[in-house]
């Protein structure tokens, strides 16, 4: 996230000794530009309720780790032709 400051302008305040002035500066608005990613969870957060977006992260999980699961067994199975087609020969 990106934090851009912006000034505020100066602003004058009479002294009352001696008729002198003073320079006090009012605060520093920081307005925040969120990301792509952050603003996309914000939409999700608006659509979703809490528990929807848990279980709609779970289910992404699950599929990862079936993938993984699965180029496991395909590199299993590709090493254990391998064994029967060496003892073969």
């Amino acid at each position: 996230m990106t934090l851009v400051l912006h000034p505020v302008q100066l602003s004058p305040e009479h002294h009352s000794r001696g008729g002198t002035y003073i320079m006090q500066a009012a605060p520093v608005r920081a307005t925040a530009i969120p990301s792509f990613t952050d603003a996309l969870r914000a939409v999700e957060s608006l659509l979703m309720s809490g528990g929807q977006r848990t279980a709609r992260r779970n289910a992404w999980t699950s599929v990862l780790e079936d993938r993984r699961r699965a180029k496991d067994r395909v590199e299993a199975e590709r090493v254990l032709e391998e064994a029967v087609s060496a003892r073969l020969s």
